[in-house]
């Protein structure tokens, strides 16, 4: 694949992080004998979203359903045999580069955790997704994609990497270890019990002893304002690092990210892991799951 000096250099992992003008370079790049049908995915990540992808997309992408990487009651992660023959079916193994986008950006990050979990070991998101595209004035297409030859095999232990993956017991758990954090990925509303931040969560305020790691506007459970440009790309690292160790967020312990059912904690922990933290997960239940359980207590902050 072309390689591009404007990758992050504030990034540890700043390649994984492609801008569009690097994601136009490859879908151009007929030199080195690599399409979208080799080696590597490029993917548009969605919620009941097939409608919009049909009418306009990056050429060349296909379309993957947060519906289909979730399950009901919580939205948590499916079954990992399920998650497996959903990779294997895009034909995504472990040495898969797989570039992914959405018109929300946390959907897609949503798809980059729980692919990093899985253990594809090159997952790269657009930054801005689909609008820094279209900002850039760059071609789109209508209609669906060929259809991706499935794997048969994913050719590592699955998943690689269960350590990015953490349930309610582990959750609480971490509560009770000095190196140990559970990070808010919601806005100040939610955190002090304002608003649940959901039409489908009735439960308002937050986990005791939790630490407020931040999103967005008041009420909007989609904004991740606190961590991206005005245009929706990413802000310096530096930005991000302050405001987490002003609330004991920090790279030196063991970080669990969560939100309400895991799309806005995703980006957080795919930011954090581009910044080169190692020991961060993702408690994918969140508030949705802890606040279901009456063994768990409530807290808001004022």
């Amino acid at each position: 694949m072309t390689q591009d000096a404007e990758f992050r250099n504030d990034l540890v992992r700043g390649k994984q992080l492609v801008s569009p003008a690097w994601l136009q370079a490859q879908l151009q790049d007929c030199t080195t004998g690599v399409s979208l049908a080799g080696r590597w995915r490029l993917l548009e990540v969605g919620c009941d979203a097939i409608d919009a992808y049909l009418a306009s997309h990056i050429p060349g992408a296909a379309y993957l359903d947060t519906n289909g990487l979730e399950v009901e009651p919580f939205w948590n992660v499916v079954a990992d045999q399920d998650l497996l023959r959903i990779l294997l079916g895009f034909g995504i193994c472990h040495d898969t580069t797989v570039v992914l986008y959405g018109r929300s950006t946390t959907a897609a990050a949503r798809a980059a955790h729980v692919m990093l979990y899985a253990g594809v070991q090159d997952v790269r998101l657009l930054d801005g997704g689909f609008s820094a595209w279209l900002h850039a004035a760059l071609p789109t297409e209508a209609g669906d994609c060929a259809e991706p030859l499935p794997a048969t095999h994913f050719g590592s232990p699955f998943p690689a990497c269960p350590r990015y993956m953490v349930g309610t017991r582990q959750a609480e758990q971490l509560l009770q270890r000095p190196d140990g954090v559970l990070a808010s990925i919601r806005t100040w509303d939610e955190f002090t019990g304002k608003t649940s931040g959901y039409c489908y969560i009735k439960a308002k305020g937050d986990i005791p002893g939790a630490r407020w790691g931040r999103a967005g506007d008041g009420d909007d459970m989609n904004s991740m304002r606190d961590f991206q440009q005005p245009d929706g790309t990413m802000k310096p690292a530096r930005e991000i690092c302050q405001f987490w160790a002003e609330e004991g967020i920090r790279v030196d312990k063991e970080v669990a990210f969560y939100c309400g059912t895991g799309w806005r904690a995703s980006l957080a922990f795919y930011y954090a892991w581009l910044m080169g933290w190692e020991r961060i997960s993702v408690y994918d239940g969140g508030w949705f799951e802890w606040s279901s359980d009456p063994n768990d207590t409530v807290s808001g902050r004022a």
